[in-house]
């Protein structure tokens, strides 16, 4: 895929729009009209790869999505909305589209969680990871640890550490660079800080993470050949959850001794 829209603004807008559900002939023609101001089918199809009379069905589609307007002359003309607008309505889409995803998907989750997981799961992609670490830190109730390279302390992830700060969960990170452990003791008062287990430089970790004594993820960074093309530094994580999970029992075994605390199992 190709992401770089000043090499070719125009591949990359035809792209776009078929990514949002435009047909190939409605996203040119789209594309077309947005460079001509307005145009006829036949203005259209000199100035794209669309047959003049597929242009007619791809007006329609656009009609339909309140991307084109038409003015009823002899021959017609076809108007296309501004890029602004364009971009509105599908972001408006977008969101009504997820809404009914999560409801939808809302609806057939289990209503209670299980509340152990056998074995230990896989997640591919520095997104994917950081969506599940966000969602594990929204999920907290009492304690998360949190140990990463700095690079990976995004935005997103301190907004919900300190979302769960204001819930009364408490925060410890470890791994962070003097600069970073500054601003997180900016934005979330309350946080603690700690040293490393080890000097992050000299591996590939990229995170590993605690929450509540119970759910556990731990990633590695890939910055070579193996690396996905489309990221300098690929990311791979395993994650654990339930008190009797293997990945969880060594990590509160880990994290236990090196925060110098008492193992819930051992409190009376």
């Amino acid at each position: 895929m190709n992401e770089d829209t000043t090499a070719d603004p125009q591949s990359a807008a035809i792209e776009q729009l078929e990514r949002f559900g435009l047909s190939a002939y409605a996203a040119r023609t789209f594309v077309a009209l947005s460079g001509l101001e307005s145009g006829t089918a036949k203005d259209v199809s000199e100035v794209s790869t669309v047959p003049r009379t597929r242009v007619y069905d791809a007006i329609e589609e656009l009609k339909d999505r309140g991307l084109v307007d038409v003015l009823q002359s002899s021959p017609k003309q076809f108007h296309a909305v501004s890029a602004e607008t364009a971009s509105r309505t599908f972001e408006h889409e977008l969101r009504h589209r997820s809404d009914v995803l999560r409801t939808a998907l809302g609806e057939l989750e289990p209503v209670e969680q299980r509340a152990e997981q056998r074995g230990v799961w896989t997640v591919n992609g520095r997104r994917a990871i950081t969506e599940r670490v966000i969602e594990f830190f929204a999920n907290a109730e009492e304690e998360i640890v949190y140990m990463t390279v700095e690079d990976v302390l995004t935005e997103d992830l301190i907004d919900e550490l300190s979302e769960a700060a204001e819930r009364g969960v408490s925060i410890k990170l470890g791994g962070v660079s003097p600069d970073v452990q500054e601003r997180i003791q900016e934005e979330i008062p309350g946080a603690e800080t700690f040293e490393s287990l080890w000097v992050w430089s000299d591996t590939s970790a990229g995170r590993v993470m605690m929450v509540d004594g119970r759910r556990t993820l731990v990633s590695v960074i890939a910055d070579g050949p193996d690396a996905s093309p489309s990221d300098p530094q690929s990311e791979t994580a395993i994650w654990g959850e339930g008190e009797g999970n293997g990945l969880v029992v060594v990590l509160k075994a880990v994290f236990t001794w090196r925060l110098g605390g008492e193992d819930p199992e051992d409190r009376d």
